[in-house]
């Protein structure tokens, strides 16, 4: 069946990534998480999607110019009562081996090619033993293929933000074993085909009931919702079918 993987955790009602919403999405009942890493100054792999802090927390600036210690004062729950810290993935990881989920991490290196990430992430993943357990994704398609060549044993996915001929194709000159592309860009039959090439296929971002049950009835390997309750509420009813 479908899997379904929590958009930066459980990120319709809780603060993007932050612990909560990735044990949230876990209570849920969500098959995976989708998280996003950069580096701190003093070179931390810390889980935030933009380069800078300014959405998502009460600090301003880019990330890259705060040391770790620094950003873990700023609180990441802006609308929230609970204040939140910024995860490190060290964090995330530690806390992924007391359940059975997957793990969607991308790198987020397109506008800042920051050095030695794919290096301390793949580090990160081995230490834990979680290689089995891990998808590599990102825009920024020569970090995958860097990815792939640090560790084979690790699942990796190129982002797309657009249509691409022949996807299963592309994936497999660059060994990803899967592709993540901007759910509405991907038709019924480019689906298809790529996941009888072996290559899995993974949407983002899904929230819409009628997208959903578009790929529910496709069989698609998985998508990425912002929101896993209702994602598992209409798989439910796909389940029952006869």
């Amino acid at each position: 069946m479908t899997q379904i993987f929590a958009h930066r955790g459980y990120s319709a009602s809780y603060a993007e990534n932050t612990m909560t919403a990735f044990m949230e999405a876990e209570k849920a009942g969500a098959d995976g998480l989708e998280l996003d890493v950069q580096l701190t100054k003093d070179g931390e792999v810390v889980v935030i999607h933009d380069e800078k802090v300014d959405r998502t927390t009460s600090g301003n600036g880019y990330v890259k110019d705060f040391l770790f210690k620094e950003l873990r004062k700023l609180n990441a729950n802006k609308k929230g009562l609970k204040k939140e810290p910024i995860p490190s993935l060290r964090e995330v990881l530690e806390w992924l081996q007391t359940n059975r989920m997957i793990c969607n991490i991308e790198l987020k290196n397109g506008l800042f090619p920051y050095e030695g990430m794919e290096e301390k992430v793949i580090r990160l993943v081995r230490s834990y033993k979680l290689e089995k357990r891990i998808v590599i994704s990102s825009f920024n398609h020569y970090s995958i293929v860097y990815s792939y060549r640090l560790a084979p044993e690790i699942e990796t996915a190129p982002l797309f933000y657009e249509g691409i001929y022949m996807p299963w194709v592309y994936a497999d000159s660059i060994r990803a074993k899967g592709i993540h592309p901007k759910f509405s860009l991907i038709s019924d039959e480019v689906i298809k085909s790529t996941l009888e090439n072996g290559i899995a296929v993974r949407p983002y971002t899904v929230n819409k009931d009628t997208d959903m049950q578009r790929f529910f009835k496709i069989g698609c390997t998985a998508f990425i919702t912002d929101d896993p309750v209702k994602a598992i509420k209409i798989r439910k009813k796909f389940e029952k079918r006869p």
